[in-house]
Order: C-alpha cells, then sequence, then structure tokens
C-alpha cells in the first residue's frame, strides 16, 4: 500500500483555484477564479486555456458526466457540469463551450455532482435546498430545503440515495418519496465536505471542527481523526475505496479506508478547496487557494509473498528484493503501475496498456499481453489462473496470459465490484450481487457459464464479505460468507437447493488461539503457509504466525496416512488438532481414525455414535449413519428407500422425531403404522402430554399396539437385512 506522494507544483491561474477534474488519466481541467479553465497535460507538462469565463462567472465545482455505465462507453461522455456563484449551473464542453445554462438556486450553487449512470445530477445552493435534475438540465425534484446552506452533496452507491451537509449534521435522503431519512450529528463545526465511496459503501466526512471522520451508510462512527490545526476543506476517495485523501491549510493526507494516515505532506500551497483521483487511483489533482494547481503520484506500495518483497519505487518500476539472500532485482515499466498482485509464485502487474505476469523463479522474462481498458481496478489471484476487473468486465486470465472466461449477468457494474465481493478459486468464480446482496452468483471459471443450473446462493440477511476455499477437488468446494450480523457460514458451491445449504458453526474444538494482542479490528493481509501478516488500526503491521501442525496434519490426511496423523496428534497433544482429525476423518469415512480422535476431545456421545455405525448390518444402514452423522437426513432416507429397508428409513424419521415423515412412510408402503404409533405414544407418555395430532389420532383407531409384536417385526427386518448383506458379499466373492 502507498506510504508517500510526490508533488509536481506549478501556477498558472492568477487566483484561487475552486475546483479540479480528470478527463483521462493524464488529463487534468482546472478553473479558477480568474475566469479561466485551464487543460493540464502531465505527459507533456503542458497547460493549455481552455476558455476565459465571462466575468460574472465564479466557478465552485466541477464534475465530468460518467465516462462508461456498466462496461459501456457513453455518447455524451465530453461534458461537465460547472456550477457558479450566480445561481447558476453550466452544462460545458470538452472544448469549452457553454451549452446551457440553468437557473438553479438563489445564491450560489455550491455543488453539483452527477449519478454513477449519468442519468441524473443533484445541486446543492446555498439557499439551503437540493435539487434533482435531468441529463439535459431540466427541473425533475425539490429533493430537500433547509435554512442553511448545503456545502457538499454525494451519491449513494446505487444512485437510490444522496448525503447531503446541514450544520453540523449529515442528512443521507432517498430519492423515493416518503421514505426514511437518516441524520446524525457529525461535527462540533459546520460539515464542509463528504464523499460517499461506491466501491466500499463508506462516507467521508470533514469539518470546521479540523477533523475528518469515517462513517457507514447506516451513520455509524467508523474513525475519528485527532483535531487538525485548520478546517478540513477538501477530501475525496480514490476509485476502488481502498484509500481516501485530505486537504486542509497548508496539509494533505493519505490516509486508508479504516482512516490510519499513510503519509501526511505540507504543501505550501494554502487551503486545498478541492482534491479528485484519476480513474485509476493512482493519481491525485488539488485546486489550491494561492492558484497552484497539485499533482500527486501515489508510490512506495509493497507487496509480499513468502521470502520476497516488492516495493514500487517509482511510477513505472519496481523492486524485487529476496530477503533470503538479499538478492535485488529491478523491473522496469514502459507504462504507468496500476494495479498488482503477488501470490501463488506469480506477480501480476497492470499497466495503463498492458499486463505483466513474472515467476517467482525467473524475473527477466515476464509474459506480456495487452489490455482492452486501462483502468483495472482489481486483480485476485487463484493456484492455476488470476481474475481481472477493468471498466468494461471480469476476466479470467491463465499465467500464460490466455484469456479462460469472462463471466457476465444481467446488472453487472464493474465499477463497484471490490475484494470483499468478488472471489476466486482454480473452479470457480462467486461475485456477491450489489443489487440484492443477499445473493451470491457463482460461475465456473473455465467457461464462465453459471454453475448448475444457473440458481445462485441464497441467504437470509445481507452478505458483507465472500471467499471460496482454495484446496481440494472442485465437487467439494466451498464458499464462506459473512453476513451483517457478522455471523460467519459455510456452504458447498455445487450443491445449492434450498435443503442442501448449511451453515456450520466452526466447532470450538478447532480453534487455535493465540494469546496475543492486535489492537481493535486488525486486518488479515495474508496468510502464506504458518505466516499470518496482520495490519493493526493504527496500520502498523504485524506478523504472527501457528503451529505447523495442521499443515502438517491436512498433508496426511490428503495421503490416507491416518497412523501417522494419529501419531502426530498424540505428540502435538493439541485438542484442536485432534478435532481436526476427527473432522478429516468422517469425510473421508474413516471411523477407526475418528473413533480415536473423538475419544481424545471428550465427545464420547460421538464416540457410541461411531461405533453404532460400524455395528449397522449392512452396507446401505451404514452409509445411511454416515450420512446422518453429518447432518444429510434426507440423503440417508434415500439411501434405504432405493434399497429397498422400508422400516429403517421408518426408524431414521422416528429417532429423529420426524413424526410426520415417519407415519407417511409408514402409510404409503403399508407397513409398520402400528410401529409408528407405538413410538409416538412412548413419546408423548414420556412428557406427560396427549395426542393432538389429527392424522395420528385418525390412524390410531382401531390399531393395537402390541409391543411384543412390534419388537418380533423389527427383529424380523433386522435379519432380513444381515441376511441380504451376507448373500451380496458371498456372490460378490465367488464373481472375484
Amino acid at each position: 500500500m502507498p506510504s508517500k506522494i510526490t508533488f509536481l507544483n506549478s501556477r498558472s491561474h492568477q487566483d484561487l483555484v475552486s475546483c479540479v477534474g480528470w478527463t483521462t488519466a493524464d488529463e487534468v481541467y482546472s478553473c479558477s477564479e480568474d475566469h479561466q479553465i485551464l487543460k493540464w497535460n502531465l505527459l507533456t507538462n503542458e497547460t493549455t486555456l481552455v476558455v476565459k469565463l465571462p466575468e460574472d462567472i465564479y466557478p465552485l465545482d466541477l464534475h465530468w458526466l460518467p465516462k462508461t455505465v456498466g462496461g459501456k462507453k457513453q455518447n455524451q461522455a465530453e461534458i461537465f457540469v460547472l456550477t457558479s456563484s450566480d445561481g447558476k449551473f453550466h452544462l460545458a464542453s470538452k472544448a469549452g463551450r457553454i451549452e446551457k445554462s440553468v437557473e438553479a438556486h438563489k445564491g450560489a450553487v455550491l455543488a453539483g455532482r452527477w449519478n454513477f449512470d449519468g442519468t441524473a445530477l443533484v445541486t446543492a445552493g446555498e439557499d439551503g435546498q437540493i435539487k434533482i435534475w435531468s441529463k439535459s438540465g431540466m427541473l425533475r425534484s425539490t429533493l430537500a430545503s433547509q435554512g442553511s446552506p448545503v456545502f457538499s452533496v454525494a451519491w449513494g452507491p446505487n444512485s437510490d440515495r444522496i448525503i447531503y451537509t446541514s450544520g453540523r449534521q449529515l442528512v443521507i435522503k432517498p430519492l423515493q418519496p416518503n421514505a426514511k431519512v437518516t441524520q446524525w450529528k457529525a461535527h462540533d463545526g459546520f460539515v464542509m465536505k463528504i464523499d460517499w465511496n461506491s466501491v466500499n459503501d463508506l462516507i467521508l466526512s470533514g469539518g470546521e471542527d479540523c477533523k475528518y471522520k469515517v462513517w457507514d451508510s447506516f451513520g455509524r462512527l467508523l474513525f475519528s481523526s485527532s483535531p487538525h490545526d485548520y478546517p478540513i476543506t477538501s477530501l475525496a476517495w480514490a476509485p476502488d475505496g481502498e484509500v481516501f485523501s485530505v486537504g486542509s491549510f497548508n496539509m494533505l493526507h493519505l490516509c486508508d479506508k479504516t482512516g490510519w494516515s499513510y503519509a501526511v505532506e505540507k504543501t505550501n500551497t494554502l487551503s486545498i478547496f478541492h482534491l479528485a483521483w484519476s480513474a485509476d487511483g493512482t493519481q491525485l489533482a488539488g485546486a489550491c487557494s494561492n492558484g497552484h494547481v497539485i499533482f500527486a503520484h501515489v508510490v512506495d506500495q509493497h507487496w509480499q509473498w513468502k521470502n520476497f518483497e516488492i516495493t514500487l519505487t517509482k511510477r513505472r518500476s519496481m523492486q524485487v528484493q529476496n530477503v533470503m539472500n538479499d538478492a535485488v532485482d529491478v523491473l522496469e515499466f514502459r507504462d504507468r503501475v496500476i494495479k498488482a498482485s503477488f501470490a501463488h509464485g506469480h506477480l501480476v502487474v497492470a499497466t495503463s496498456l498492458q499486463c505483466y505476469v513474472y515467476k517467482s523463479n525467473n524475473w527477466n522474462t515476464p509474459l506480456i499481453f495487452d489490455l482492452k481498458e486501462g483502468t483495472v481496478s482489481l486483480i485476485l489471484q487463484a493456484q492455476k489462473h488470476f481474475l481481472l476487473v477493468d471498466g468494461a468486465g471480469l476476466y479470467v486470465f491463465s499465467y500464460e496470459g490466455q484469456l479462460i472466461s469472462a463471466p457476465k449477468f444481467l446488472g453487472l457494474r464493474v465499477d463497484i465490484i471490490n475484494a470483499q465481493g468478488v472471489s476466486l478459486s482454480n473452479d470457480t468464480v462467486a461475485i456477491r450481487d450489489k443489487s440484492d446482496e443477499k445473493v451470491i452468483l457463482l460461475f465456473d471459471a473455465l467457461t464462465g457459464k453459471p454453475l448448475g443450473d444457473g440458481k445462485p446462493l441464497t441467504h437470509k440477511l445481507e452478505m458483507l464479505e465472500i471467499a471460496l476455499d482454495q484446496c481440494g477437488p472442485s465437487a467439494e468446494r466451498k464458499i464462506a460468507f459473512i453476513d451483517k450480523n457478522r455471523d460467519l457460514h459455510l456452504a458447498f458451491v455445487r450443491h445449492l437447493s434450498q435443503e442442501e445449504i448449511r451453515h456450520v458453526n466452526i466447532l470450538p474444538h478447532t480453534c487455535c488461539v493465540v494469546d496475543r494482542e492486535f489492537g481493535r479490528t486488525p486486518q488479515i493481509l495474508s496468510f502464506v503457509g504458518i505466516t499470518v501478516t496482520l495490519r493493526q488500526w493504527d496500520g502498523s503491521l504485524v506478523p504472527s504466525s501457528v503451529p505447523h501442525y495442521p499443515a502438517m496434519l491436512h498433508e496426511y490426511g490428503a495421503s490416507a496416512r491416518w497412523e501417522d496423523a494419529v501419531q502426530l496428534c498424540r505428540f502435538a497433544n493439541s485438542p484442536s488438532l485432534w478435532a481436526c482429525l476427527a473432522g478429516m476423518a468422517m469425510a473421508n469415512r474413516e471411523l477407526n481414525t475418528a473413533e480415536i480422535a473423538y475419544a481424545a476431545i471428550g465427545e464420547l456421545p460421538k464416540v457410541q455414535n461411531i461405533k453404532f455405525i460400524k455395528e449397522q448390518p449392512s452396507k446401505e444402514s451404514h452409509l445411511a449413519r454416515l450420512l446422518l452423522f453429518s447432518g444429510q437426513i434426507q440423503e440417508a432416507e434415500a439411501v434405504h428407500l432405493q434399497a429397498g429397508l422400508i422400516y429403517q428409513a421408518i426408524q431414521v424419521n422416528i429417532d429423529l422425531f420426524n413424526w410426520d415423515r415417519a407415519l407417511e412412510l409408514a402409510v404409503k408402503h403399508k407397513t409398520h403404522v402400528d410401529t409408528v404409533l407405538a413410538y409416538r405414544e412412548k413419546f408423548l407418555q414420556k412428557f406427560g402430554r396427549k395426542e393432538n395430532n389429527k392424522r395420528f389420532m385418525h390412524y390410531a383407531e382401531g390399531v393395537e399396539v402390541d409391543w411384543d409384536k412390534i419388537q418380533a417385526k423389527i427383529e424380523v427386518e433386522l435379519s432380513k437385512e444381515r441376511e441380504r448383506d451376507a448373500n451380496a458379499k458371498s456372490s460378490s466373492a465367488l464373481w472375484r
């Protein structure tokens, strides 16, 4: 992550610069109270006069129409809105021609912002009003009206809400009539600037109390800075939501999304009134009150994997250091680096035009291929391939540079996809649906097509973060997700019927607790081998380690070396290790090992259950009881029914007190109705209750419960099952 900013200072305006905006990755427009609009070319370091505004227009805010919506370029993207102190906003072309001027407010129009798809414009005025306009400048509605000026306004991620300042308050106002308004006190002085990031859904505010703060979309405070020397006059999120910038008098901060500061720079530019990030998030422009336009380039980012550390030393070069032997390699690129990722022995670097793929054992000859879009916003890596997200879509590439697939779905918005909402494994791509965050869409990584019948994974609550597991066969691929209650759930991605999704609570026995203080809200950055790297709330990195025994245990389990696994657990004498072995052994139906492991952690009921499974008279009953042990009730019943073991299927439901299903099976197959009624009567007598189920009352009429006859019938059923299994084994032996 970045920890340093470099500056290019140039003074071409003769008065206060009020606003700036990026047209391309290397071109910036600036507006000043000297009535000039200038164009800055960062490649040639040239400054050009675009237009001289009329003397009565003092610009206050500038915002370019979004160039792409859902990966499609807009035809009319070369226009911007310019708000001014005369109560008007102006729609202007890239050439500086004023296409339309609209009387919008009484007093100055302090802010103007396009929504994310460019179909609507919001303006905020000195008169305290918030107005929504069409793309052509026609008034749609007056959303709010208050007695104090509205200094700043921003759209919510889905363009269905806005947030605006109201004195010391922040107000979130939905566009739907009569919808609930959220309002809270944000600062001890007037709130001067706000920004709402579409990717992470976090809100940034700065005020006269000299503080900047980070909020979630419910108005809950996540971070508050200590007071600075001067009021906060500007702030802006980077497009990917990973960092943000804050400007004040002679000061510029670069901060992590959690609030702590990467870098603080003294600018000697007086107050910074406006900040804007380039679309690729690598550059920052600022409008200053002394006539300067400042440009910052994010450098000194770091990536680590095993014994390698990589640093972005300049915009177009990286340094690779092998900490084992202090060997250093320098990687040079033709264009500036936008994004990079380092994992699974491969470094993937996206520049503004190309993608470079390096192997950790050879830094001299990268694989290079061209990119369709120059604004890569996310790189995810799996063992066999990696995923790129840019302004046009999602793409899965092999490490040889071959395009494997491009998952698509209706309503895809690549501009709001982040690392918490998408995950990649060797065979699966999982994407959280931003239009309905209770839904996870699952795709085959090799074809880009929806998995199975195309049905998504649906949860009862909104999901905050998702992750696919990276090991094992595709048939057993699992996904973990955290919902808004901060509960962790697991599900199989290729078995997603409503009955088959199982939310699994991790057994307490499997947890290995490290007694170490990491501060509040630590964040896991990487987990490679036995080393875990965490970032604390103040930004400091803390390496930690876990015991190496679990990795050895999983290696033994994968190669079916169960005796070695038991010896390892006995040597380590760790309850968490025994619990892991128990789960692995049951998953592989290795009952003897599972029995030893469960006994070691004191799970005696499970030990008895395993012994009961081993005593089953047939392989069908054996398999069914294994399925029951894992909670797969319907599968266990189906195994019995397919084998013609009707009584055993009925008994499974009796054991689980599924009385209605047990009676349904008995009536359907015309057998053991009296058995079900007998067990039901015994159950009710134990708890001192009377029968109130009309169906049981109906079938109980005229049926005499005789336990001796029932026990005899059961013994006959079990004898038949033993005989059937013995005959099957004999036939198999003869065939061999």
